[in-house]
């Protein structure tokens, strides 16, 4: 492989703001303005083609083309002969993304990995150019960039595509409430007078943000705990379904001064785990579908996923982006506390469900 950009590259990335912001308050050099795009939620991922040479690379240059050979094939047919793009991988089951499915994908069985790419084959998307033909990218500046990325892209109809973009914020205010239903997470924007910087936090992220009030049902401590000073790591969170209460997350990111506060207020709330609602997962002993607190999976072998169980009688206000399925798909922010809030009273019923939309329409005018 001889290419004008060469692996090892670390992507791009982006910094969170609030709401959409003003095209106008940005200018980099004499260009200004703001290109905005779906925020895919996948694997992203670098891809290096030169000929029939594919490598695919994760956002920590992981090597990942061994996960999915359906994309490398469909790569060697479908993309320029010699580039170097960013975009992400996915996996669309129905008319939406299902991050979970992709999730399987990364098994160290090959036969898995080749019934997977039968059964939910995978797709990707390119949002940015790094290299063509024998010309590198990188320094020019995103205008430029999207131009030849839609010139060698055009025609593209899946399972490459290249994500729709634009320059109007009305247009990606639309966006960001619509594309959500296909399970897409929020909007990215990119000045258009930028270049191509690695590993710097030179793009803007626009992600969904909501609240729940769910019930606290246990803590772990955190790695740097110990019994002369004890700290909580994280907070188990619950919510009813059917008058169950059911796994929904964590909450975590606590200064060291709050997690000793933690530990030490909710003593009076430990529990035997055979007085918990939980009590029934005690014997599970390996991953399973709704990866309940304390199990093992592939992505946590080696890790101690105990927990210490607490009588479900608090009940904490968190913010969310969105759900995985049952599950918060990331890390919950902690709020406050509800004390005026009934456990029993903490259900699904509260979260709010995205307005369905069909994938095919954000790919559609790729």
């Amino acid at each position: 492989m001889d290419l004008p950009v060469m692996p090892p590259v670390l992507p791009m990335l982006a910094k969170s703001v609030k709401g959409i912001p003003d095209p106008a308050k940005y200018s980099v050099g004499d260009v200004p303005g703001l290109s905005f795009e779906p925020k895919w939620d996948g694997f992203r991922c670098l891809v290096f083609k030169d000929g029939d040479e594919v490598e695919l690379a994760s956002r920590n240059t992981k090597p990942l083309t061994r996960y999915f050979p359906e994309v490398v094939a469909a790569m060697r047919e479908q993309l320029p002969d010699r580039c170097v793009l960013d975009g992400e991988i996915f996996v669309a089951v129905g008319d939406r993304l299902e991050f979970e499915v992709l999730q399987n994908r990364i098994h160290p069985a090959a036969s898995r990995i080749n019934l997977l790419a039968e059964e939910t084959p995978a797709s990707y998307v390119a949002f940015d150019l790094l290299a063509l033909g024998d010309d590198a990218f990188t320094d020019a500046p995103f205008a430029d960039r999207r131009a030849a990325l839609e010139e060698a892209l055009a025609g593209l109809t899946g399972p490459c595509h290249l994500t729709r973009t634009t320059t109007d914020p009305a247009v990606g205010q639309q966006w960001f409430e619509q594309f959500e239903g296909a399970g897409l997470d929020g909007l990215v924007a990119k000045p258009l007078g930028a270049p191509y910087l690695p590993n710097a936090r030179a793009m803007l992220k626009i992600k969904h943000e909501r609240t729940a009030d769910v019930v606290l049902v246990g803590y772990r401590e955190h790695k740097t705990s110990t019994p002369e000073k004890p700290l909580i790591g994280s907070l188990l969170l619950g919510l009813y379904a059917d008058g169950q209460l059911q796994h929904v997350g964590v909450s975590a990111s606590f200064t060291a001064a709050r997690r000793a506060e933690l530990y030490a207020e909710l003593q009076p709330l430990v529990c035997d785990l055979s007085e918990h609602p939980w009590a029934a997962w005690e014997e599970w002993a390996i991953a399973n579908p709704d990866r309940t607190p304390g199990t093992q999976s592939r992505w946590s072998q080696g890790k101690d996923l105990s927990f210490t169980p607490l009588r479900p009688e608090r009940v904490l206000e968190v913010a969310y982006d969105h759900m995985e399925g049952h599950r918060f798909r990331h890390t919950a922010q902690f709020r406050r506390w509800r004390p005026d809030r009934d456990p029993e009273s903490c259900g699904y019923d509260q979260l709010d469900e995205p307005v369905g939309y069909d994938l095919a329409e954000v790919l559609g005018a790729g």
